[in-house]
């Protein structure tokens, strides 16, 4: 009887060391086409352009900020990859993500993130408009999240910082452009 509680406590002891370990991530791809141009030149000519943003965010984060309606991570170097027609452009530094669960409209994931274009830093703020109801705001505001369903269709905005899914990339000397986003999100 003893040496079963004593395995059974070494037994919860190596589980308590491993869990951490198992930390879930959690891989937030999306996927579509880029534009029409709602503003600026689109020097990098992505309008027309396959867009593929992948965001890896550990269940076991906690929130940068934290909002009424929103919550605000920190993602480390390489969490995010994002390749538009054909071409990947390595992160550089951290990444933000942000949840939004508004009272009224839809639910939203914003991802901020630099990026480097042949040598060039430019900075990539890729707006997910996700169908109410996709996240649980209390959930979103302790840890990331996984949405649902999954996938769903994602609609282009029709007006620069307007409602729907967007990409706004600013690249120094050329300004900023904002493009519609149509394609799908899944987690």
């Amino acid at each position: 009887m003893k040496l079963r509680r004593t395995l059974l406590l070494s037994l919860a002891v190596v589980m308590l060391g491993v869990c951490p370990l198992l930390a879930a991530n959690i891989t937030y791809t999306i996927n579509g086409t880029l534009g029409p141009i709602l503003s600026g030149s689109d020097p990098l000519g992505a309008n027309g352009q396959s867009g593929t943003l992948t965001i890896k965010a550990s269940t076991t984060l906690n929130p940068t900020s934290t909002g009424t309606t929103s919550a605000t991570y920190t993602l480390p170097p390489g969490a995010i990859t994002l390749v538009i027609g054909g071409t990947t452009y390595s992160t550089t530094g951290s990444s933000t993500l942000k949840y939004t669960v508004p009272l009224l409209g839809m639910d939203t994931m914003v991802v901020t993130t630099t990026v480097t274009v042949q040598g060039v830093h430019g900075t990539v703020v890729g707006t997910a408009s996700l169908a109410k109801g996709s996240l649980i705001l209390k959930s979103v505001q302790r840890h990331p999240q996984r949405f649902a369903p999954s996938p769903q269709m994602l609609t282009a905005a029709t007006k620069a910082g307007g409602s729907g899914s967007q990409v706004k990339y600013t690249v120094p000397l050329f300004g900023s452009t904002v493009l519609g986003l149509n394609g799908t999100a899944s987690n």
